[in-house]
């Protein structure tokens, strides 16, 4: 591959379960920018059964739009010096085809090495469909029988930290060998085994699972309790996603062949990128992506990144697990008009049969949007029940820490010192009206203080995250200027006020805006992109980020949709049980916002 100075052209691809994306990337006048996008249904099924013929209608789309010639055939056509007009520099890819990575995890202690086990194969890019425990109360047949029936793709065992007792991890190392697991794609070869516990136990490890699977044995991750080393398991992880899972997929040996870097799982390119952009800037990020199937959140809180896969929240397939989880009434009191629980049902139930419809009536679009806030809602609650600190860690604490929630086991999301908040998956990105994306968001995520919001345009982060293993500056520069759209900031006072009473002023210049509590509404005069000085006074009983009334000085930036001031409450708020006045403020919310054209 061309030394990263001489890259000028780059292909991408993402293979999706239904559609497989490219997009060109040029450097043009001295930096990197999006050319043109295509797309082709994926061919990882009957009757193609050939994910490279997918890719290639793909980048032929890219062709005709670009006017560039980038096949030669069914071959990548390389640029041999950088006076070529046609060929490209660099092609790389990413796939969720086939069901993506599916994974098992077993640890001793289910709240600490099965957890840290977890976040090490999210973090990898994995589904996890199970996590064992030798706590998790269920008996050896059952977590034999379980193993057995899910048939996952690879399997990370974990547990005791190194120097520690090996009874408990070997235990589970023979619960492992007895089950006897068969992989879900090819019967010839054996289920992966990554084994990242104690060191002392790794002989005993041997002797269970060297002959009836594909053992590889990497640094504990978990080698003390005060420590957490994830890195070398979600490296293999990886490793082994390319040399067993996806060699099994139809084509894939073809278009591992094609490409100059390893394919990457699509989720696990995603959090490299919301990863890379937190360390390039130092900032909070939280992003999600919600699906059809699944909604995955990442973030990074305190330099640490965390994913999670909320495997039954979904905007189509999964859509009556939303309702299940959250209740038809959680869902209803975002919707600002009455309905009728049975005609409710039926259009949920519908879509979930019918999943690549999209809504027809203001009304449907509405019931759409109320089942993403709760989808989002749940998805971050789980998100934040595993993105925590290490539990089991003995802390000293001083008389001022103990009024300090900082403990160990601890969710590390704090949503006021978020910085920056990136939304994708079809009901964000290509919601009607930008400012939808963004009240959902709201409303689902409760952002506090001062969080900028964006969207992704056309989702492409995962091919932009494995591009920053080749060319991190060129990934940085297209995700900034091409893919993230930003919607503008959104302010929020935390505390508890009384409904009509001034709330917050915020002065830009010789203008002075106040915002009464209880509602939400634009900062007006900030235009798309502007930034501008303003100082923020939030009443006495209130917080901006700086303490109880005090103010804060600060530069503001608009968006695609501009400054957004959310004054409704200490989070999170109940909206008004009376059905009559809560469809009468989230009318005169959703007017003050010009969400739908009839407010």
């Amino acid at each position: 591959m061309k030394d990263k100075n001489n890259i000028l052209r780059i292909i991408a691809t993402d293979c999706g379960s239904t559609t497989t994306k490219a997009i060109l990337i040029e450097k043009r006048e001295g930096e990197y920018r999006l050319i043109v996008r295509g797309e082709a249904p994926t061919t990882v099924e009957a009757p193609y059964e050939d994910v490279t013929k997918g890719v290639l209608n793909a980048i032929k789309e890219v062709e005709e739009l670009s006017e560039v010639i980038i096949l030669d055939g069914d071959k990548i056509l390389k640029r041999e010096n950088n006076t070529d007009k046609d060929g490209v520099d660099v092609y790389i890819s990413t796939s969720s085809a086939g069901g993506g990575l599916q994974m098992m995890v077993a640890g001793v202690v289910d709240r600490m090495s099965a957890e840290s086990a977890a976040r090490a194969a999210l973090g990898a890019g994995a589904i996890v469909m199970d996590v064992i425990a030798s706590n998790d109360k269920r008996m050896d047949h059952e977590r034999i029988k379980r193993i057995r029936t899910l048939r996952p793709d690879m399997v990370l065992l974990s547990g005791g930290t190194d120097g520690g007792t090996k009874k408990h991890v070997v235990q589970l190392a023979e619960i492992i060998e007895a089950a006897d697991p068969k992989p879900r794609f090819g019967s010839t070869y054996n289920l992966p085994i990554i084994y990242a516990g104690n060191k002392d136990a790794r002989e005993n490890v041997k002797e269970s699972l060297d002959d009836k699977t594909d053992l590889y044995i990497v640094d504990n991750l978990r080698p003390t309790l005060e420590s957490e080393n994830l890195l070398p398991a979600r490296d293999k992880i990886h490793d082994l996603f390319m040399e067993h899972v996806m060699a099994q997929a139809p084509g894939y040996k073809k278009l591992m062949e094609m490409t100059d870097v390893p394919i990457m799982p699509t989720p696990g390119a995603v959090g490299l990128l919301i990863e890379t952009i937190a360390k390039r800037d130092n900032i909070e990020v939280l992003g999600v992506d919600i699906g059809g199937a699944t909604t995955d959140i990442f973030s990074v809180f305190q330099l640490a990144f965390n994913r999670t896969v909320s495997a039954n929240l979904g905007m189509s397939y999964s859509v009556s697990n939303v309702v299940k989880a959250t209740g038809l009434k959680n869902i209803t009191r975002w919707v600002p008009f009455e309905t009728n629980e049975k005609d409710l049902r039926n259009r949920i139930r519908n879509k979930m049969i019918r999943p690549t419809t999209i809504p027809s009536t203001l009304e449907e679009l509405q019931i759409e949007q109320a089942i993403a806030r709760e989808a989002l809602r749940l998805a971050l609650e789980h998100h934040k029940a595993m993105a925590v600190g290490l539990k089991g860690v003995q802390t000293e604490r001083t008389i001022s820490d103990a009024f300090e929630q900082t403990s160990s086991g601890e969710t590390l999301v704090n949503m006021e010192t978020l910085n920056l908040v990136v939304g994708s998956g079809g009901v964000l990105s290509h919601a009607p009206r930008r400012v939808q994306a963004a009240m959902m968001a709201i409303d689902a995520f409760l952002p506090e203080g001062i969080t900028m919001l964006a969207v992704d345009s056309i989702f492409m982060m995962p091919q932009l995250g494995v591009l920053s293993t080749v060319h991190d500056s060129a990934a940085a520069e297209v995700f900034s200027k091409d893919c993230l759209l930003k919607l503008g900031m959104c302010i929020a006072p935390m505390g508890k006020g009384k409904p009509g009473q001034e709330a917050l002023k915020i002065t830009i210049g010789e203008k002075v805006y106040t915002f009464n509590y209880g509602d939400i509404e634009f900062l007006d005069d900030i235009k798309s992109s502007e930034r501008v000085r303003a100082i923020l006074k939030p009443a006495k009983n209130l917080d901006i980020g700086n303490g109880k009334g005090k103010e804060m000085e600060i530069e503001l930036e608009g968006g695609l949709v501009g400054v957004i001031v959310d004054t409704r409450g200490r989070r999170p708020f109940n909206l008004p049980e009376n059905d009559s006045e809560r469809i009468a403020n989230l009318k005169r919310w959703y007017k003050s916002l010009n969400l739908y054209p009839e407010y």
